[in-house]
């Protein structure tokens, strides 16, 4: 008899989901109670100007601070320095993750105060977040993050060369508007990165040895859209039925990632994040097959009974929509679509084999490897990296 299921589950307060449901956007604002707020977008701003203006119709004042590239420990001090200034008492977030991680974090160390390493995973001092952040609304505009209904934001660190998360229950979003219509005219590359980030957090919860009956669901369903969807969004352009399914699996990766855990996609995309100027979903997708295929090697030869193990043949079925697929199917289709999708190694990015080592010992520590199915030998993690370059 197998033990009893048990588990507990968190998301944002209010999930808003269609498109065009941008448009509910300051309502959704003002009913926070709202006054002043922090606007924050990403390098370009004027794509959020509709929505600038919308709010402040609502008579809010809205103060705009803009993200350029992915959030750090300085930006998230000049960003809560921004807050306290300007008075505002709730942030909205309206771009890809990296503008909606650094919302996050504003509004969680603009109620607790202090420093960002004072909280920080890893490289901090891993103190709790005790008090609720500022009211914030998440609004995506690519589909990737799932950064929208999650308990922590990711920045970098110049001094540590890492990427660490600010991690509570407290940062979860008071609410998450997700408009599929916000993906047209996105380009195609990053449809691509984002997309296969998406992917990878749909198959690392499925994967985890923390999956749940509630992750798994979304799991299955987010990646039957994702394998239907992202190779013909981005070699095609993606049109509403597309728009819609990528925008759902990156919801839904987004939901398991933060109950079920990751893995080794991204236990290593943390340390490479910091240590190159390197787009987040475009390491995960040169580093997903090669997980994959180090994961089932290792699951057959030291953990054959493992759940996860027998998961590798469903994950297959899923993304190749063959019932009886090979486990290694899984593999191989992954590998082919990121070739398609034209997103390069590591290498590009400035990865040399002379840093692996490096890279493997910071990727040891990273929170997100925790999660992993199994713990990877020196060994096992090289492979990966090398085969990532």
């Amino acid at each position: 008899m197998s033990a009893p299921t048990s588990f507990e589950f968190a998301t944002a307060t209010r999930v808003v989901f269609g498109p065009g449901r941008l448009t509910e956007a300051p309502d959704a604002v003002r009913a926070l109670g709202a006054t002043r707020v922090l606007m924050v977008t990403g390098k370009d701003a004027s794509r959020a100007r509709p929505l600038h203006e919308a709010l402040e119709r609502q008579g809010l004042a809205v103060h705009v601070f803009s993200v350029d590239g992915e959030p750090t420990v300085e930006l998230a001090r000049e960003g809560t320095a921004r807050v306290a200034e300007a008075g505002c008492d709730a942030v909205v977030a309206f771009g890809g993750g990296s503008a909606l991680d650094a919302g996050k974090a504003l509004a969680a160390l603009a109620a607790n105060g202090g420093d960002p390493l004072d909280y920080l995973e890893v490289i901090g001092r891993g103190q709790p977040l005790t008090r609720p952040s500022l009211p914030f609304v998440a609004i995506p505009t690519t589909a990737g993050t799932g950064s929208e209904v999650t308990r922590n934001a990711v920045l970098g660190s110049k001094d540590a060369k890492v990427k660490a998360s600010l991690r509570s229950p407290h940062m979860l979003p008071r609410v998450a508007l997700v408009d599929p219509d916000l993906l047209a005219g996105a380009p195609a590359a990053v449809l691509a990165s984002s997309g296969m980030d998406a992917l990878s957090q749909l198959i690392e919860p499925f994967l985890s040895g923390r999956a749940n009956p509630l992750t798994d669901a979304l799991a299955r369903e987010g990646m039957r859209r994702s394998a239907r969807s992202l190779r013909r969004a981005v070699l095609e352009r993606p049109d509403a039925a597309a728009r819609e399914d990528l925008a759902l699996a990156s919801l839904f990766g987004g939901l398991c990632l933060a109950n079920a855990g990751l893995g080794a996609v991204h236990g290593f995309a943390a340390p490479v994040g910091g240590m190159f100027d390197a787009p987040h979903g475009a390491v995960c997708a040169a580093l997903l097959p090669a997980v994959l295929d180090v994961n089932l090697r290792a699951l057959r030869a030291r953990a054959p009974g493992h759940a996860s193990t027998s998961r590798f043949q469903e994950l297959a079925a899923l993304l190749t929509g063959t019932a009886d697929a090979r486990p290694e199917d899984a593999v191989t289709w992954v590998d082919a679509l990121r070739t398609a999708l034209g997103v390069p190694g590591l290498g590009r990015y400035g990865l040399t084999e002379a840093q692996v080592p490096a890279l493997v010992a910071k990727a040891k520590g990273a929170s997100s490897m925790k999660a992993n199915p199994l713990v990877l030998t020196d060994a096992e993690l090289t492979e990966i990296a090398l085969r990532s370059l």
